[in-house]
């Protein structure tokens, strides 16, 4: 049987500090989600100026990182390479660039997803906040 880290509260608070934090400093107003790796939001940040649709694209992004356990633009990659039936995929529905998943020695504990700049930017701002709690 295996031991492995899981995300707690603290963590999740970091990682959206840290996160609201590249945000600001660059003046981006996005949406901010943490879920676990089941997918299961655990945090929704919405800043001031943010669309109403970041709300909706922000989580559909990390659910989509924690459950592939891989960042969302490999979804985004293949289906722009030309395997348009890769959009029947099951229960991933943010295939955009800007989920992030939060690994651990081999595991996934979670995912990070952004929505509401340019896409490398979402990345770039989930990645802030991962960072915080040095992963």
């Amino acid at each position: 049987m295996q031991t492995r880290s899981v995300l707690e509260l603290d963590d999740i608070k970091k990682i959206a500090a840290a996160a609201e934090a590249e945000a600001r400093n660059n003046n981006w107003a996005v949406t901010i989600s943490i879920v676990d790796e089941g997918g299961h939001l655990l945090w929704l940040q919405r800043l001031d100026g943010a669309a109403p649709v970041s709300a909706h694209i922000s989580p559909a992004k990390a659910r989509t990182a924690a459950l592939g356990r891989r960042e969302s633009r490999v979804y985004e990659e293949v289906i722009n390479g030309g395997r348009h039936s890769f959009l029947s995929a099951p229960t991933l529905e943010g295939m955009l660039e800007g989920g992030v998943p939060i690994l651990k020695d081999g595991h996934c504990l979670g995912a990070v997803g952004v929505s509401g700049v340019k896409s490398t930017e979402d990345a770039q701002i989930a990645r802030a906040g991962i960072a915080a709690i040095g992963l």
